[in-house]
């Protein structure tokens, strides 16, 4: 199981059995691309201190399940699944509060699903293998890895672990959308047909990030992030990154981190350096001039980092 997700199980005012659930989004990826054929192709997340949180009320005297907001099908998707499967009720009213906005690259249908499993998991004292969380998230859509504890290489198509490496200190990342939106179901049919020379590249950056993360070097992980960010240009072009690298360059960050498969990109800055808040001025000054309004997150840190195998 999953720990510092849950609440305990309880009751509303009516007599309901109740449970609450809650799983953090990302900024985009450190780095996205593949290790091989198509079903190879993976990620790895870089969690933000932002959220989804699901309450899930269950009815022994409804149907089906309801949810709100009404477009969250996948969630309820999700639910009825649970539910069929341990031979629960078929009933409840599903509800999700989310501070990720939708269609922009920061796991916000990923985070929805998870936090959705871990609420019906504490409505009824459930142990659900995460195993068999990935498979019903599989049926569903390509997913990031939110529902492990930290930064991770997950394939995103099969919807399943490769590595999980553990987590960083804090940083900042600020910058921008882009604006629309991108349909993560769609994006991952388009054909991504890379080279040998780039599945090659991909393999040495994955190598690389996991000893960034063994050794907390940001400076390895801001150049990671920014190479895997330039390698994406020809999937899924950002129209401002070349501005963000002459930011980032002007003001010594870290480096670029893009939604691979969204509409946001930013800087990577640390609180630890000296320089911080004046590199945070500066970035701000400058990001101004190309968006109306400037993005600021911060990615997790201290995530309860022991690896379990249910959510429960």
């Amino acid at each position: 199981m999953i720990s510092g997700h849950l609440t305990a199980p309880g009751r509303d005012t009516s007599g309901r059995l109740i449970g609450t659930g809650k799983a953090f989004g990302t900024f985009g990826e450190l780095l996205q691309g593949s290790l091989g054929p198509e079903h190879n192709n993976f990620l790895v997340t870089f969690p933000i201190d932002c959220y989804s949180y699901a309450t899930f009320i269950a009815e022994p005297d409804n149907t089906r399940v309801s949810v709100w907001p009404d477009f969250k099908w996948k969630a309820q998707t999700l639910a009825t699944a649970i539910l069929k499967y341990y031979h629960l009720q078929p009933g409840g009213k599903l509800k999700i509060v989310s501070e990720l906005p939708v269609g922009k690259g920061l796991a916000s249908s990923s985070a929805d699903l998870v936090a959705t499993a871990r609420a019906i998991a504490s409505c009824f004292h459930l142990s659900i293998p995460l195993a068999l969380l990935e498979q019903w998230m599989q049926q569903i859509e390509p997913s990031d890895g939110v529902m492990y504890p930290g930064i991770a290489a997950f394939y995103h198509q099969q919807v399943r672990l490769h590595t999980f490496f553990g987590n960083l200190p804090s940083l900042t990342i600020i910058g921008l959308d882009e604006g629309g939106s991108v349909d993560t179901i769609a994006f991952n049919h388009y054909p991504k047909p890379f080279t040998q020379e780039e599945v090659a590249e991909y393999k040495r950056l994955l190598e690389m990030t996991a000893m960034a993360v063994r050794q907390q070097d940001l400076a390895s992980l801001g150049y990671i992030a920014t190479r895997s960010a330039q390698l994406n240009q020809a999937l899924n072009p950002k129209r401002t990154l070349k501005n963000l690298q002459e930011i980032c360059q002007s003001i010594s960050g870290l480096g670029v981190i893009v939604a691979h498969s969204g509409t946001c990109l930013g800087l990577l800055l640390s609180p630890q350096y000296p320089a911080y808040r004046e590199q945070l001025r500066q970035a701000y000054d400058q990001i101004s001039d190309l968006a109306s309004t400037v993005l600021v997150y911060h990615s997790l840190c201290c995530v309860n980092t022991t690896l379990r195998e249910h959510i429960s």
